[in-house]
């Protein structure tokens, strides 16, 4: 399934469901990926955001600390 053709909401609703994935983030704003990564939060599930080596680092931080140890940042 390719979840970035997701809209935002619906990769909410799976993240806070405890369903994990992995998505191609680099389009995503990174208000979006707090919102999944927060979701992922209350749930424990497991995100992975690809894509992101042009962020800059507070952004990354921003998407980390929404996600607490449950969101994997890889480039």
């Amino acid at each position: 399934m390719s979840f970035e053709l997701k809209p935002t909401h619906e990769l909410v609703q799976i993240a806070a469901a405890g369903g994990g994935f992995s998505l191609k983030a680099g389009l995503k704003p990174t208000h979006e990926l707090v919102q999944i990564a927060a979701a992922a939060k209350g749930s424990g599930a497991q995100v992975t955001f690809t894509g992101l080596a042009l962020r800059p680092t507070h952004e990354l931080v921003q998407i980390a600390a929404a996600g607490k140890g449950v969101v994997v940042l890889e480039n």
